[in-house]
């Protein structure tokens, strides 16, 4: 697991959580499950099953090493082994002429309002820019989610739409503001 990416911002550390990370993992679902349901699909009970999070741990692994998704859970760097603070996720990375992938990203309740999900997400994009060669990066929210939107707009995103029934979230179809980030570095795409 040499290979797999860590970041660094000045407060906080991402990495690419293993099967040994389980329990954390765990730990994270059941600690901010009641203010993570209105945002996350509906959670079953796999989520809080050790030997199946400590599966989805491992693919995830595979997946970061492949390059076809990179899962970031983030920590205070002062504790790297203490408990985990939120998770920012590139996903469904395509190559080619689109050169893009989604974002997604969550925060404990605890730690709200302290900057940490722009920090971490600053960081998140300039991995994906500069180091995937990414082109665009697409993040798309509720618009009951004014804490969301405000995150994304810090950091540069444009509102490029409305889908009706996106995403099924909670247990019912929510509609989505869909919101991108471009590159700013015009170099014809990676291969």
């Amino acid at each position: 697991m040499n290979d797999l990416p860590v970041l660094r911002t000045p407060r906080l550390t991402l990495f690419i959580p293993g099967p040994r990370d389980a329990d954390r993992c765990i730990a994270y679902r059941r600690q901010n499950a009641e203010h993570l349901r209105p945002w996350e699909p509906l959670a079953d009970d796999r989520a809080f099953d050790l030997v199946a999070v400590r599966e989805t741990r491992t693919q995830r692994v595979e997946d970061a090493l492949a390059g076809r998704l990179y899962s970031f859970a983030f920590v205070e760097t002062v504790s790297e082994d203490g408990a985990l603070l939120g998770w920012a996720n590139l996903s469904e990375i395509v190559r080619g002429v689109f050169q893009a992938c989604y974002l997604g990203y969550s925060l404990a309740a605890a730690v709200q309002g302290r900057g940490y999900m722009t920090e971490a997400l600053y960081e998140v994009i300039r991995f994906a820019f500069e180091d995937l060669g990414l082109h665009r990066i697409m993040a798309n929210y509720m618009p009951r989610n004014a804490r969301s939107a405000a995150v994304l707009q810090r950091l540069g995103f444009t509102i490029e739409g409305f889908a009706h029934d996106y995403l099924y979230i909670a247990g019912h179809w929510e509609d989505h503001i869909l919101t991108s980030l471009t590159n700013p570095d015009p170099r014809p795409p990676r291969r």
